[in-house]
């Protein structure tokens, strides 16, 4: 959340209607969340040097 807060404290274009954006940047990156349009992936490093990407969608849903 913080760094998509912070995406958004520096002008990044918000991903929700304006009319439904609260006015702070981490209120506005949870309602992203809550929406299911955040555009974050997770980069896990694995032991053998490669990595995977995990897109947070997918630990939404469990």
């Amino acid at each position: 959340m913080g760094a998509r807060a912070l995406q958004i404290a520096m002008s990044a274009p918000i991903l929700v209607e304006p009319s439904e954006a609260p006015s702070n940047p981490i209120d506005i990156a949870l309602k992203e969340l809550e929406s299911g349009i955040l555009p974050i992936t997770i980069r896990r490093a694995l032991p053998d040097g490669t990595y995977q990407d995990i897109p947070l969608k997918w630990l939404l849903q469990g």
